[in-house]
């Protein structure tokens, strides 16, 4: 069982850290390079700015990168399930801004999906999954990510990862980001990330890059999809990652912040 913090960085922040993820992304400006057995991994990202209230919300943009490869060139597992417990200092804010389903988004190429849910959009990367088919040799295939908002209902908010590989392997996969209030220490929120499979089970998310707007305009108003305030310095996340081949990967990470006022 593969127990690192940087295994779930770099596949779990591709699917949840819109989420709640500000603490796993707060670290330094320099990639680090981590081997854990024959897994290499390096991994980086940060939040703007870095300077916070103690006391009040404030608007961050994020970003976060990360690659994951195996030494000796085989492929990696894929990740299915990602399980955030996040700091009670960050907060995730949709209300206002418009909604997409995730039905306009199945089956479509990347222009589809913009065209159907643009007004919804709150973040945007990149991606680059393996594909190994039995027999063959792995083939990377590319795609943009989409971060759309999936609304508030019922206690939960919901965002959805849209992302159309194409040539030589083409197919559109649709990440669900369930987020709730979740009073547990010192965390306040939790993000369960349900992610599909890519072509049948034989794709795994090798690379990436993401960032979370620190606003949207709609109709003229200015939104603020994620905040967080710094009360003591840090932030702190537990992160719990499912592979494909059974492996759990589990951990927590805590991260400067800079508190003002």
């Amino acid at each position: 069982m593969r127990k690192h913090v940087l295994m779930i960085l770099a596949l779990g922040a591709l699917i949840a850290v819109s989420a709640v993820g500000i603490a796993t992304a707060a670290g330094g400006e320099t990639p680090v390079t981590v081997s854990v057995g024959n897994l290499e991994l390096t991994t980086n990202g940060g939040f703007s700015p870095k300077a916070l209230s103690k006391t009040k919300q404030t608007p961050i943009s994020l970003k976060a990168s990360g690659e994951v490869k195996e030494k000796d060139g085989s492929h990696p597992p894929a990740v299915r399930e990602v399980i955030l417990e996040a700091d009670k200092a960050g907060e995730v804010h949709t209300k206002g801004i418009p909604t997409c389903k995730s039905g306009k988004l199945q089956a479509t190429e990347t222009s589809a999906a913009l065209t159907a849910c643009k007004s919804a959009l709150i973040g945007e990367g990149q991606a680059t999954a393996e594909v190994a088919f039995a027999e063959q040799k792995p083939i990377d295939v590319n795609s943009k990510i989409l971060v759309f908002n999936g609304g508030e209902s019922g206690g939960k908010t919901t965002m959805f990862i849209h992302a159309y590989f194409s040539q030589p392997v083409s197919g559109a996969i649709v990440t669900t980001v369930t987020i709730t209030k979740h009073k547990h220490g010192r965390f306040g929120t939790l993000a369960v990330a349900k992610i599909p499979q890519i072509t049948g089970g034989n794709g795994s998310i090798t690379k990436f890059n993401l960032e979370i707007f620190k606003s949207v305009k709609v109709k003229g108003k200015t939104y603020n999809p994620i905040s967080s305030k710094c009360e003591d310095g840090k932030l702190k996340v537990h992160v719990l990652g499912k592979f494909e081949d059974g492996t759990k990967a589990e951990t927590e990470i805590v991260r400067a912040c800079t508190p003002k006022g």
